[in-house]
């Protein structure tokens, strides 16, 4: 029979593969000359602050996993964390189905470094919530700014966008108040305890950043195409970040396109969305997926190098 550690694998080799092929497959979606075109029109100050802001955005998500071993009192070096971060999610971001691809990548890296499978399982879904706890703060954010009628984004009336943002602040506050109060979840014989209150604020702001980062370069690049805000943009990025989560396409392919296409005005904004995915999905793949190949080499040959480093 094969062993779970073979299922694993065997599934982290099926993510390496799909990544691959959606790298031909979706620059295939775009001639050379749409893509030249795009990169064209957009000046180079701009492509270098949008790909600031994606590697800020990054270095955010690194903090995910930071806080998350943290949370399951196994603080490992930031450079540990840094990698099986990267790592797996420049892969789970093209391959869809975060939880899986970047879990089986992630479980390759935090298995070797003495975690077990339930802790890996915590910090995984540590990260997802802090996922969830960054869109649902931002949201709340943009919606609760009053932006006038002149920019209102969504065509809702002032006290419709008011309500709709204390709903998504909602959650962070629901969710620091268990916190705070130490309140355990329970479902069937699984019991997860809270992180602190501290650990808890840092999870919303950094979620918050994160996405406020990567709306930052998608508006880097769009104002180059029209008088569009931050704040427009933002909005609009929320929203087609749920729609991709929701239908688990690779990388949000054409979802997040097709979504911000039909929020903002101007077909023209479709050159920076490209150049966007670009930036955000495809340098990072190109620079994560031989990064994991040479770990995964790294390591058989020498599996008790960080053993000694391990723990913070």
């Amino acid at each position: 029979m094969i062993g779970r550690k073979h299922i694993l694998q065997l599934g982290v080799l099926a993510a390496v593969c799909i990544a691959a092929f959606l790298v031909y497959r979706s620059l295939g979606r775009y001639t050379f000359d749409e893509v030249a075109d795009a990169a064209q029109a957009i000046p180079l100050d701009r492509l270098g602050a949008a790909l600031i802001f994606v590697a800020a955005s990054y270095l955010c998500l690194t903090g995910f996993d930071t806080l998350a071993v943290r949370y399951v009192k196994r603080p490992l070096v930031w450079r540990q964390a840094a990698l099986a971060s990267f790592c797996a999610l420049s892969i789970g971001h093209n391959v869809g189905m975060a939880a899986l691809s970047s879990g089986a990548v992630r479980y390759r890296f935090y298995s070797r470094w003495g975690l077990t499978g339930g802790e890996i399982a915590k910090v995984i879904g540590f990260c997802g919530i802090t996922v969830g706890l960054g869109l649902s703060s931002l949201a709340a954010i943009v919606l609760l700014l009053d932006l006038g009628p002149d920019t209102d984004l969504f065509g809702i009336g002032q006290e419709t966008r008011v309500a709709a943002g204390l709903a998504c602040f909602a959650g962070p506050v629901a969710y620091l108040l268990v916190c705070v109060f130490r309140i355990p979840v329970r479902f069937r014989k699984w019991r997860l305890d809270p992180p602190s209150p501290g650990l808890a604020i840092a999870q919303i702001g950094i979620g918050t950043l994160n996405f406020a980062c990567v709306a930052a370069a998608i508006h880097q690049l769009m104002a180059v195409f029209g008088d569009i805000s931050y704040f427009e943009v933002a909005g609009a990025y929320v929203t087609a970040n749920v729609a991709s989560l929701i239908s688990h396409v690779p990388g949000g392919l054409g979802v997040l396109e097709a979504t911000m296409l039909g929020i903002l005005p101007g077909a023209k904004i479709i050159g920076a969305l490209v150049a966007f995915r670009v930036l955000y999905f495809f340098v990072p793949l190109m620079i994560g997926l031989p990064t994991f190949l040479a770990s995964e080499a790294y390591y058989r040959r020498r599996p008790d190098s960080f053993s000694k480093h391990s723990m913070g």
